[in-house]
């Protein structure tokens, strides 16, 4: 059934009049002159076929059908009031839905939340670790965390932070018989490679280390598996730098050498354009970023303490 609706303004030219008793305050309460409060009063009644004020000595006074009319008009805006301001209240609090990968989530995500919802006890956190780039029109998912080129088209994108690929071991490396003294020692240590022996290629010729068998070592499927192992001792792996700054800044890795890779991609903070701006969304957002730009930080006086640096000062 077709709903027969006013106009908004009009019902708000109504009640405003009806409160104030008066055309003169009303379109001072509504910022409009006193002619169009009362050519819009006017206009309901026409509408309706039902005299909603009367004019008695100079005074202002509803009708009986007016007043009725008004309990009806006053208990419909404040629905839509309530019902506002509960919309708002959600969008800066409630659920927040984040879905990222599983290696972001094990080695970069899930040490922090707890500081956010320390600071943020209004939102909470639902999230999800997936492969996949979700699809936000269809799944109920507020904010992603992808990798990759930043190329998605119709969404809101904001890079993370900048990357690299570098080397990392545990500082017990440092000691024992075939302790890293030299660049070179990395031929009496286990190669650490995630899917592919590709990235370990590259990272040598670049710091000019050649007759090691890429071959041999141990092969994950995932890269937060790698640099468990790796800071459990088991050998060198290659890391981003977001994945590894957890543990370099806990000191559970070190950065053996100063050569790093250059990587075509990135960490991304992915959502819809229309949803971009919603507080908790913009809360969450600035967040992380906040987050990432004090690992560059943390990491930078790290490399750049000579008692902090672990094997940053090996030999060549």
């Amino acid at each position: 059934m077709r709903r027969r609706l006013p106009s908004l303004n009009a019902l708000k030219a109504f009640e405003a009049t009806a409160r104030q008793e008066s055309f003169t305050k009303a379109a001072h309460e509504l910022c409009v002159t006193q002619g169009a409060v009362s050519q819009q009063v006017k206009g309901l009644e026409t509408e309706l076929g039902v005299r909603l004020f009367r004019r008695e000595r100079q005074r202002l006074v509803i009708t009986d059908a007016g007043r009725n009319y008004l309990e009806v008009v006053r208990d419909a805006f404040d629905r839509l009031a309530m019902g506002t301001e509960q919309l708002l209240q959600r969008q800066q609090s409630g659920t927040l839905t984040i879905t990222t990968s599983p290696n972001f989530a094990a080695k970069w995500l899930v040490h922090r939340l707890g500081h956010f919802s320390e600071a943020h006890p209004e939102i909470d956190l639902r999230v999800s670790a997936s492969v996949q780039h979700i699809d936000f029109a269809r799944e109920d998912i507020d904010l992603a965390i992808r990798h990759g080129d930043g190329q998605w088209p119709g969404l809101h994108v904001t890079r993370l932070c900048t990357e690299k690929l570098f080397p990392v071991c545990s500082p017990k490396l440092l000691s024992g018989r075939d302790a890293l003294r030299s660049i070179h020692d990395i031929k009496h240590h286990t190669l650490l490679h995630t899917n592919s022996t590709g990235d370990w290629a590259g990272m040598l010729k670049k710091i000019g280390v050649d007759g090691i068998d890429l071959e041999r070592g141990i092969v994950f499927n995932q890269v937060s598996m790698a640099i468990d192992a790796a800071v459990n001792g088991q050998g060198i792996a290659l890391a981003r730098t977001a994945l590894a700054s957890w543990d370099l800044i806990s000191g559970r890795l070190i950065q053996p050498f100063a050569q790093t890779l250059d990587v075509p991609y990135a960490f991304w903070i992915v959502c819809p354009k229309s949803t971009a701006d919603l507080p908790k969304i913009s809360t969450f957002r600035d967040w992380l970023l906040q987050e990432a730009l004090q690992d560059t930080r943390r990491i930078a006086a790290i490399n750049s303490h000579p008692l902090r640096r672990g094997a940053r000062g090996i030999q060549v």
